[in-house]
């Protein structure tokens, strides 16, 4: 729904400044407003297919009557999905078709496009991958991002790597460079800093008693060590606590890196995935410093619009599959249905599921495994917001990467940042918002979150943002264009404690009645690298059986 724009911008602002509203409360601009019900921009909700997706909740009768065959079906357009397919690619393999359930691939790596600029609408960047990452060097290779190897350090086309300057931090009334707090903090918690870093330093040349590095991209390539496995029984906070580390400052640090890659605070995080996240990026480049990444606009929707133009042709996007049987011969039968109504039956030799498991025991006929059920989903909130100007602020420049210390949310991405486009005003900032409320949660608590999100309006979000966004940069409301919000309702899945090095996590892996999986929560983090891991992992199962 787009906004009637019958209230001026700067009655507007005047109303936003008088009433004084912070994120925690205060009055209401839409009690101020609530007669005109209307914003001085435009914008509407948009998302996931939830109505579409939740056909899987209801019983389809009436069998297909159209029939395709094909050699081997792959079910989800995500990043897994798609690299999947583009490993069949690589290795001459054509038989088979990506199903997609909504109108585009790419999952929570999806973008977006408006006149000042595409922008991502989910995962945004890769940090530079390892040795171990070969499938991620090999695609970086293919598309260019990586120009070839000197001293086996990889060379990476600039255009591709984040410009400086990379992050601030809004703190204590002005922007730092960086993302750790730094003006104004005592000697002690410096103490606290220097030996946290120290630490993490420690583990990324750590080796377990099995030969391999502790912790490592892909997470199924990481030391089996029990030493350090047992770090997976804690949360991150009572590991933080029992290495002494109590820094308000050092502690806001660390949640704010889980919530970022998790999706959840450190109390819900466990101390092996929290851990996990800043001793396993150990990528290098020739040419760029190891802290580096590697962005774009539209974030990680240029890659997954990569991998698809590489699956061009053996893409179908708004199918859903309702159900897949057993064939009393050989094979399967899968059942889809589009938005129209129409359905067809594909006949089929070989099955990658690359969804999510919470959906394989409604598609799957007999999949009644539960190993998926102590997985934790965390909610997200993007907002794409594009401006008449770019903000500003005392202290340090807008950077790629702009987080205040006092918000619930990550801050923004400003997607105009790699835009090589000199003198341009104008911009798109991507603003994160988990849906944690940043408190310790179990699945019935994300479940209830998970419900009440679906059920505000668009009102109720901006009534959230606008404050935010106002502490960091007073006056912002009167530069705003649009703001297009979406809803990612089981937005990644967070490696909850005591799940990653559990059995529950290994029976994951196994296939069921010769159907592959192909999905991030198999390794319970949701980054590119895990995805892409999956896909080709599974694609390598299917040409061993085949033979190709």
């Amino acid at each position: 729904m787009f906004t009637d724009l019958n209230i001026g911008r700067k009655k507007f602002l005047k109303l936003l400044g008088g009433v004084g509203i912070s994120l925690l409360g205060g009055v209401s601009i839409f009690k101020v407003l609530k007669n005109s019900k209307s914003f001085p921009f435009k914008g509407k909700i948009h998302g996931a297919n939830y109505k579409f997706g939740h056909l899987l909740r209801e019983a389809i009768s009436e069998e297909p009557k159209e029939q395709e065959s094909i050699d081997t079906l792959i079910i989800g357009g995500g990043i897994s999905g798609l690299s999947a397919g583009w490993w069949f690619q690589k290795n001459n393999y054509q038989n088979y078709k990506i199903l997609e359930m909504e109108d585009h691939t790419g999952g929570n790596s999806s973008s977006g496009e408006n006149d000042v600029s595409k922008y991502p609408w989910g995962a945004h960047y890769v940090p530079l991958p390892g040795k171990s990452a070969e499938y991620v060097r090999d695609l970086f290779q293919e598309l260019g991002i990586i120009n070839g190897y000197k001293n086996n350090k990889p060379i990476y086309d600039e255009y591709f790597l984040c410009a400086d300057p990379h992050d601030r931090l809004f703190f204590q009334g002005r922007w730092q460079e960086g993302l750790v707090p730094s003006g104004g903090v005592s000697e002690n918690e410096t103490l606290e800093y220097s030996q946290f870093f120290e630490f993490i330093s420690i583990l990324k040349q750590k080796i377990g008693n099995d030969g391999k590095p502790i912790f490592n991209i892909p997470l199924e390539l990481s030391s089996r060590d029990p030493e350090y496995l047992q770090l997976d029984t804690i949360s991150m906070s009572d590991f933080m606590k029992s290495r002494g580390w109590t820094s308000k400052h050092l502690l806001w640090y660390v949640n704010y890196c889980c919530r970022d890659d998790y999706g959840v605070s450190l109390e819900n995080v466990s101390a092996w995935a929290g851990l996990h996240y800043f001793a396993s990026r150990v990528g290098e480049g020739m040419n760029t410093d190891s802290q580096s990444v590697v962005t774009w606009p539209e974030g990680n929707g240029w890659l997954s619009n990569q991998l698809s133009k590489i699956n061009s042709g053996k893409i179908q996007t708004n199918t859903l599959v309702y159900k897949i049987h057993f064939r009393d011969t050989d094979g399967y039968g899968v059942d889809t249905i589009s938005p129209s109504g129409a359905k067809k039956r594909y006949l089929v030799n070989h099955i990658i599921f690359a969804g999510p498991r919470y959906s394989a025991s409604r598609v799957i006929e007999g999949y009644d495994l539960k190993y998926h059920e102590d997985l934790l989903f965390s909610p997200w909130l993007i907002a794409n917001i594009t401006l008449s100007e770019r903000p500003g602020g005392k202290g340090a420049p807008l950077s790629w990467d702009n987080v205040s210390f006092y918000s619930e949310s990550l801050g923004y991405i400003f997607a105009n940042h790699q835009d090589l486009t000199f003198n341009r005003r104008s911009g798109v900032i991507t603003y994160y918002l988990p849906l944690d409320e940043n408190r310790p949660l179990d699945k019935d608590s994300l479940k209830e979150i998970r419900k009440n999100v679906l059920q505000k309006k668009y009102e109720d979000w901006i009534e959230l943002i606008l404050p935010d966004l106002e502490k960091m940069h007073p006056g912002i409301s009167d530069f705003i264009l649009s703001i297009d919000l979406w809803i990612w309702g089981h937005g990644m899945v967070s490696p909850g404690i005591d799940y990653l090095w559990n059995s529950k996590r290994s029976k994951m892996l196994e296939p069921f009645r010769g159907i592959e999986f192909a999905h991030s929560d198999m390794s319970g983090i949701s980054v590119f690298e895990e995805a892409q891991y999956r896909g080709c992992e599974a694609a390598k199962k299917i040409l061993r059986k085949i033979k190709v």
